[in-house]
């Protein structure tokens, strides 16, 4: 009976929203500001975060045909307009989606996370799927040793690795950066891994970083040094991950970067302190609060609609509702 009400309250909720939307975007026309992270196919994703190459140029041929594609630093608005953001710093992004961007003649802002660029190791949410889901043998159990989160998963099954994966993904997002380094090497030592990661997944070199900046389509924008999530530091530590990312991108380009987003960027990953030290040194942050922006939104919790691997029809949808 509950999931039934719950389900019904859900339709609900969905036809309510779609008139209030319409209203909304013809009184304010909307910018669709797109976030993705990668463009390349990948035989496993388990967080949905690839668009294949073929799709993401049916994604873009549609932005250019419908929207004025505007760059992150100019004004956004009046709409209806379109704008492509990328996060984190895959190497597919130069490799697979630049060169799609440049044959369309369209912008895009690329938000990098400094630590671990140039780096042989995968992103730890990647990293996490490495060492847990890929390994045809593991042993039959994994004994977390920490003091706070000590715990104990079953690992024999698929569908124990599965849960293990996701409790561990989400225990992860709730610690800092030498911690979750720990819990990384107690998971390398019981599954017999090293640390290097896979070729597919690596972020993008120094070089392909520069590589990218130099492109008269693009934009770089600061993504911290760790990605971890703000929320779980102190103020200091936010200061030190937010400019510290900002300061390095500035020394290894030359150039100033005057935008930010928040890693992971939902209201629980970031707080009013996070917003502070933003406003005070950047022009423009983007959230991960998912919808179409519009011209009242503040400019350090800009809104962004995420993008799957969809074809550029699907997206349409999303993009004119």
């Amino acid at each position: 009976m509950q999931s039934s009400l719950k389900k019904l309250l859900n339709v609900g909720k969905r036809l309510y929203e779609i008139p209030k939307n319409r209203l909304l975007n013809f009184i304010d026309p909307p910018a669709n500001v797109l976030l993705y992270h990668r463009v390349t196919d990948l035989p496993s994703d388990p967080l949905a975060l690839a668009v294949s190459p073929a799709h993401f140029r049916e994604q873009i041929l549609f932005l250019k045909e419908r929207f004025h594609v505007r760059r992150f630093e100019e004004p956004w608005f009046p709409g209806p307009s379109a704008l492509v953001s990328f996060d984190d710093g895959y190497a597919d992004n130069v490799l697979e989606a630049l060169p799609i961007l440049e044959e369309v003649g369209v912008p895009a802002i690329f938000f990098i996370s400094t630590g671990t660029i140039g780096s042989d190791r995968e992103y730890w949410w990647d990293d996490l799927e490495r060492l847990i889901l890929l390994p045809e043998k593991l042993p039959e159990r994994f004994l977390l040793d920490d003091p706070e989160f000590a715990a104990f998963w079953p690992t024999k099954e698929a569908e124990q690795r599965r849960t293990f994966y996701q409790e561990m993904q989400a225990l992860m997002k709730r610690i800092g950066f030498s911690r979750r380094e720990e819990w990384l090497a107690q998971l390398r030592e019981w599954s017999g891994l090293g640390a290097a990661g896979r070729p597919t997944h690596r972020p993008m070199s120094l070089q392909e970083l520069k590589h990218l900046a130099s492109s008269p389509w693009v934009t770089i924008g600061a993504h911290t040094i760790t990605h971890t999530r703000l929320s779980n530091l102190t103020s200091e530590e936010q200061e030190r991950e937010i400019i510290g990312s900002r300061n390095q991108l500035e020394a290894w380009l030359g150039e100033t970067v005057p935008f930010f987003s928040y890693p992971f960027g939902d209201r629980e990953d970031y707080g009013p302190q996070t917003v502070e030290i933003c406003r005070r040194h950047f022009a423009k942050t983007a959230s991960t609060l998912w919808r179409q922006a519009h011209s009242w939104n503040e400019n350090q919790q800009l809104p962004r609609l995420f993008v799957g691997d969809w074809p550029g029809q699907s997206l349409a949808r999303k993009c004119m509702r």
